[in-house]
């Protein structure tokens, strides 16, 4: 499962899974892809847990958004 945790400035923050990282370029690849999605204002990728912190606004970014972006680069986001 997945945490989010919602603030009340119309930001969240998720925490996602990510397999498939095995390198500082597949780090940096997870995170320009969830960066280009559209209200997700940051990301930070780690490679040695595994995961990416997301800050996004809700109201324009879902979870799918971040999972389709993340998937279409070639990883996997289990559930």
């Amino acid at each position: 499962m997945n945490p989010t945790v919602s603030r009340p400035d119309h930001e969240d923050i998720l925490v996602l899974r990510i397999e498939g990282m095995s390198c500082n370029h597949c780090r940096a690849a997870v995170e320009r892809a969830l960066l280009k999605v559209p209200g997700v204002k940051t990301a930070q990728v780690d490679l040695a847990s595994g995961t990416a912190r997301v800050t996004f606004d809700p109201h324009k970014a879902t979870r799918d958004d971040m999972v389709r972006a993340v998937e279409d680069e070639g990883y996997r986001v289990p559930l």
